[in-house]
């Protein structure tokens, strides 16, 4: 099965990505990985009207420890 039809923005920083959050609410998916969201989607499970793909956004890959803890970023 395909997915219901949606609208893909790619951005490329965190200030864009609070931005197409703002304006999109909660009719917006983030994609990460994908590794539970692309099947669910087209399985029709969930059907965001806007998918976010998080993937050039540099900011967030990373390690951080922050005094005992370790801070893992969405696409590390």
């Amino acid at each position: 099965m395909k997915p219901a039809p949606f609208e893909y923005y790619v951005p490329d920083s965190i200030e864009e990505i609070l931005f197409l959050l703002h304006n999109h609410g909660g009719e917006a998916k983030l994609l990460a990985g994908g590794q539970s969201l692309v099947p669910a989607m087209n399985f029709r499970v969930v059907q965001p009207s806007v998918l976010i793909d998080l993937n050039r956004v540099r900011e967030l890959d990373y390690v951080r420890q922050d005094g005992q803890c370790v801070r893992i970023g969405a696409m590390t």
